[in-house]
């Protein structure tokens, strides 16, 4: 994974500058194997204490100890100053630097690091009067601590991206299954019912009028292979309606069961996917009139205002018992949303229901 790569590279530069460091203090064998011992011993402490805190860091966390880590780094720094000569702290305090500068609110690190700044330019100034040398550790210092920073913050930040990513990659594979699962109920349940609707009335006719029963077979061949065609049209994602078009087919389909409807549609043209937000609230309405009602008229009207279409598909037959929306009208509501619009569903007060929804026009 990238934030695998990117932690072991940012692992790597920390662990680098640590061992560029090292070398520096090993220096100190120049003086005495006292103090080349001692300084060995002390930047030990001061990369395996840095080293800790930098590995939470890159992680996002706290190491376990802390702020003990943090102090003992501290400790280790700056306490050898009484102990070594040269100005140990110039070697050791740029570790330091990007351990404060990631671990504390950012204001209070810079604002320390800028103290050791001035520690070291005054203490090294007294040891070694060369400003050429006083000035390049004391840059080290915000350099190195920077440096470190911005190492642990790619690495977040990187981490960062790779969670949000696949966390939109989940919701985009739930809302494609949304979309399947809405696509299919609303898509075959009413090719479904006009296949039942019309198999029964085939039933009915096959006796007393075989030519009509012939038509109806013939009908129901025809609807099979349209839902067929839908359900293909599904796993493609691509799924173009017509407001048009699913009106007619819904008139010959209420009258052909015996539900008297009429149409009265607006001279309009629609943005699609108010057009097909639309055309799906028709097609639900009159699944929902086939399955749950006893109507026996039913009206299917648009009309246009101040810039939005409303259509209405209402019937005189709400069922006895109304419950919570299913999942069409639920449906019907996150396509209207998605639209920008509005849809409700509720029986009307003289024992009839109403489908109305509402979109930009």
């Amino acid at each position: 994974m990238l934030s695998t790569s990117a932690m072991r590279l940012a692992g790597g530069l920390i662990a680098a500058v640590s061992v560029a460091y090292t070398v520096i203090a090993l220096l100190y064998f120049l003086y005495s194997p006292v103090y080349g011992a001692a300084a060995g011993l002390l930047i030990a402490a001061v990369v395996a204490t840095h080293q800790v805190n930098m590995r939470a860091g890159l992680r996002g966390e706290r190491p376990r100890r802390f702020p003990l880590t943090l102090v003992l780094q501290a400790v280790v720094t700056y306490v050898p100053d009484f102990l070594l000569p040269g100005g140990w702290s110039a070697v050791a305090a740029p570790l330091l630097a990007g351990t404060l500068l990631v671990f504390l609110p950012l204001r209070w690190g810079a604002a320390l690091v800028a103290l050791m700044m001035v520690y070291e330019g005054v203490g090294l100034s007294m040891i070694v009067p060369v400003p050429v040398v006083v000035a390049f550790y004391v840059v080290t210092v915000p350099t190195t601590g920077a440096m470190t920073y911005a190492l642990v913050r790619f690495v977040r930040v990187t981490t960062e991206l790779e969670q949000a990513r696949a966390e939109l990659a989940d919701a985009a594979v739930l809302k494609e299954r949304q979309r399947i699962s809405r696509d299919l109920h609303d898509g075959l349940g009413h090719s479904l019912t006009a296949i039942a609707l019309k198999g029964d009335l085939a039933s009915r006719l096959m006796d007393r009028d075989p030519p009509s029963a012939r038509a109806e077979v013939v009908e129901v061949v025809r609807v099979a292979r349209e839902a067929a065609q839908d359900v293909r049209r599904v796993a493609r994602g691509y799924r173009a309606m017509s407001l048009g078009g699913e009106v007619d087919r819904a008139v010959a389909l209420l009258e052909s069961s015996g539900v008297g409807c009429q149409a009265h549609l607006a001279d309009l043209t629609l943005p699609r996917r108010s057009e097909e937000a639309l055309a799906w609230a028709v097609r639900e309405a009159v699944t929902n009139v086939l399955r749950h009602s006893r109507a026996t008229t039913c009206t299917i009207t648009t009309a246009v205002s101040g810039g939005t279409v409303r259509l209405e598909v209402a019937n005189d037959g709400s069922p006895p018992e109304t419950g919570p929306p299913g999942g069409g009208l639920t449906g019907l509501t996150e396509r209207a949303a998605q639209a920008g619009g509005a849809c409700t569903a509720a029986p009307t007060g003289a024992g009839g229901f109403l489908l109305a929804m509402e979109l930009p026009a």
